[in-house]
């Protein structure tokens, strides 16, 4: 079975990158929405959809959000007595069917609970490398490719 969408847990990702946003609070609007547009770049490399889970309601204290759900990175917050991990074991039993989900959280229970399932599980430190990995790769083949078109440009004037 193929890989059919990868479940993030938000707040857990963003508690083991601390490159990512830095100085700003883990909580905040401004790292969750780094965390969003880095994940949608690793999603347009990768062309597997992802769902971002995040424990409690949207918040508005800190600031509206500056990036928005759809349906190739999508961002859910979780309600009052719900937690990620419940929506992330939910969306990994409703994806079964379609083919294998990843979960990406630093919870080990959660990890062995969704393999358990037939998904896949990796740490957050694991799923960092990937990204950043994919999107180090993806950087150089823009850079090559850039070479080139400059190189033809070159010979033709």
């Amino acid at each position: 079975m193929s890989l059919v969408r990868i479940l993030v847990d938000g707040y857990s990702l963003l508690h083991s990158w601390p490159e990512l946003a830095p100085g700003k609070a883990r909580y905040s609007a401004a790292a969750r929405d780094e965390l969003v547009r880095v994940l949608t770049l690793y999603r347009d490399a990768t062309l597997t959809p992802i769902t971002i889970f995040f424990d409690g309601s949207s918040p508005k204290i800190d600031g509206p959000a500056q990036t928005r759900s759809t349906a190739e990175v999508e961002i859910l917050f979780s309600r009052a007595g719900q937690t990620a991990d419940q929506m992330i074991e939910r969306a990994a039993v409703r994806f079964q069917p379609y083919g294998e989900v990843l979960a990406v959280t630093d919870d080990s229970a959660e990890r062995d609970t969704v393999i358990n399932m037939g998904g896949l599980a990796s740490s957050c430190w694991n799923f960092i490398q990937t990204v950043q990995n994919t999107l180090g790769e993806l950087d150089d083949e823009i850079k090559h490719h850039n070479r080139r078109e400059q190189n033809k440009f070159k010979r033709r004037g």
